[in-house]
Parts: structure tokens; sequence; C-alpha cells
């Protein structure tokens, strides 16, 4: 019978764990995702952030070390532009950046040329 019970309340922790949204997505955030020119893939997430944009775009390459030129853009303005180089268990990088929230649309883009490879990689959301 103790076993059952213990079965069962993994069961019901498991599924609560499952089912729960993760600590960063809040209800109004902008997700897209999709792939590059060769296996490396891109998110950009925009959010409100005291009345401004939080940009977030990232590249996973599962490659560690590569260098990368990064380019943001508002509504066609470079707002970043900078290096990143992928590291972690991820091969990864991430940008984080705030921006101004005007009135209307505002469409927002992420662009990533691998330095060695020249894979590129092109997000495009609208706030």
């Amino acid at each position: 019978m103790k076993r059952s019970i213990a079965v069962g309340v993994l069961f019901v922790v498991a599924t609560s764990i499952a089912v729960m949204p993760g600590a960063s997505a809040k209800d109004g955030d902008v997700r897209k995702s999709g792939s590059c020119s060769d296996s490396s893939t891109w998110k950009l997430k925009l959010s409100e952030e005291n009345s401004k944009i939080e940009v977030e775009f990232e590249v996973d390459q599962n490659v560690t070390g590569d260098d990368w030129k990064v380019v943001l853009k508002k509504d066609g303005d470079v707002f970043f532009r900078g290096t990143r180089t992928t590291g972690g268990r991820s091969g990864s990088f991430e940008v984080r950046k705030l921006v101004g929230d005007g009135s209307g649309t505002e469409k927002i883009m992420g662009h990533a040329t691998n330095v060695d490879t020249d894979e590129l990689c092109h997000g495009r959301a609208k706030w």
C-alpha cells in the first residue's frame, strides 16, 4: 500500500512539473524561432520591461567557441551591433537588450553571421 501511495505522489509531482509554465514566460511575450542557413537554430523573444521592449536573441549552434557577428534592429534602425561567442554545453549565445517602445507596431529583427562558416541566422517578430 505504501508503495502505491508513493508512486501516486510521484505521478502527481511529475505531472505538475510537466505542465508548469517556464519562470521567464509572461503573458504577452512574443516568441519566434526558426532554422538558420546550416544546422543552427535561432529564437527571438520580445517582452515588456519597464515600458520598454526587452529583446532576447539566441542562436544555438551545438558548437562552442565560434564567433558570430550580431545585429539587432527596430523598424530598420540598428540598436545593437557586436560579436558573441558560442559557449556552454549547448554551444549557444544570447543577446539581451532593451529598446524603446514607440506607438504602433514595432518590427524587431535579429541577424547573426558565423565568422568562420558564414552561416546566417535571421529572425523577425512584431511587438
